[in-house]
């Protein structure tokens, strides 16, 4: 069938609105009428080379949408079901039996080789699943383990971003860090992602919730989402004005989205005796980032990576949209809407912080 789709031709190049052939479903795929997708700033790494996928590709993975037909080996959902998306799993590999599919042992090829595709323009095959999805089109053959069932009453123009950003924010505080009530939780990026985590630090009860970022605007932002105090890092020193806020113990807790190793490095110097650190910042493959390990060996520390907040998809993404139908998690704050046509404008109000969430509307 044709549809339209946001194509990458060139690495690090502005996306093209194409009509391109979608082929049939696999016996374990799902056919989604895609109603919106939000755009994520891992979509902009992708296309500007940081993951193993040749153009031409279809990116996008943060979608939301209608299933119009299954395949045969498909139980889970049926034609006309509300469905957001999720990245692949296997469903079969160790990881993936534990209830950690966010962990799948197949996550790289699944989600991010580009080895995989339902899509061609004039016979020349374009990759895509990205993320199982590749969202960035009007239709979609998804992985049946990458469809989560949604309340057919929530409004799928806005529950797109809860497949990753939302979902990996929240779900570093509340999934892996899960913080006691009453302690001190530094979030540094006020992006999506960290706007999701400062709401879910509220939720569970953290007293001394602090933001960073670089932008005042942001910054403002976050207060109204439960910050109880930020700073300016351009402006700050981050570390200092942490143990200021602190009485000088430093924070419990950290979640950084920024994937900049000299921030990381910084931030060790911020936390607490015994205190940890999740990283959810997304770079290019191969990056390190250094950590002083003598003076910390003392302070006990712990540093976790986290991929789409250590979620299990089925439970936590319906569980975040209820919390949000509760008024409880704001994310609506975040939001601007645009058409596919104007993608591109998107992703540079995304890129250039007036935009935090960037959602597509088709």
């Amino acid at each position: 069938m044709k549809i339209q789709a946001a194509v990458v031709r060139e690495t690090g190049a502005p996306l093209s609105v194409e009509e391109l052939e979608l082929g049939g479903l696999q016996p374990t795929e799902v056919r989604v009428r895609m109603v919106a997708t939000g755009i994520c700033h891992t979509d902009a790494t992708a296309r500007d080379g940081a993951y193993p996928i040749s153009a031409p590709c279809v990116l996008g993975h943060e979608g939301a949408g209608v299933v119009e037909e299954v395949g045969a080996a498909v139980t889970s959902v049926a034609a006309g079901d509300h469905v957001v998306m999720a990245p692949a799993s296997c469903g079969t590999c160790k990881q993936c039996r534990r209830g950690e599919m966010a962990y799948c042992e197949h996550y790289l090829d699944l989600n991010l080789s580009g080895r995989h595709t339902a899509l061609s323009s004039g016979g020349e095959p374009v990759a895509s699943h990205f993320f199982g999805q590749s969202s960035f089109a009007t239709y979609a053959n998804v992985m049946e383990n990458s469809v989560v069932k949604v309340d057919p009453e929530a409004p799928l123009e806005m529950l797109g971003s809860f497949g990753c950003g939302l979902q990996t924010g929240a779900g570093a505080v509340l999934n892996d860090l899960r913080p006691e009530a009453a302690t001190a939780l530094v979030v540094i990026g006020t992006g999506a992602v960290g706007s999701a985590a400062i709401m879910a630090a509220k939720i569970a009860g953290c007293t001394t919730v602090i933001a960073v970022d670089l932008h005042d605007s942001r910054l403002e932002l976050a207060r109204e989402l439960g910050a109880t105090h930020t700073i300016n890092s351009g402006k700050t020193d981050m570390v200092e004005e942490i143990k200021r806020i602190t009485g000088g113990e430093g924070v419990n807790y950290a979640v950084d989205t920024t994937a900049v190793p000299a921030v990381l490095g910084q931030i060790v110097e911020a936390l607490a005796v015994r205190g940890t650190l999740v990283a959810v910042g997304n770079t290019q493959f191969g990056t390190e980032a250094p950590f002083e390990i003598g003076e910390s060996q003392v302070k006990g520390w712990t540093f976790k990576m986290n991929v789409q907040g250590s979620s299990v998809y089925h439970v936590f993404i319906p569980r975040l949209i209820e919390l949000w139908q509760q008024g409880r998690f704001p994310f609506e704050k975040l939001v601007k809407t645009y058409s596919l046509e104007d993608i591109n404008q998107a992703f540079e109000d995304s890129a250039n912080g007036s935009t935090i969430k960037p959602i597509i509307i088709f």
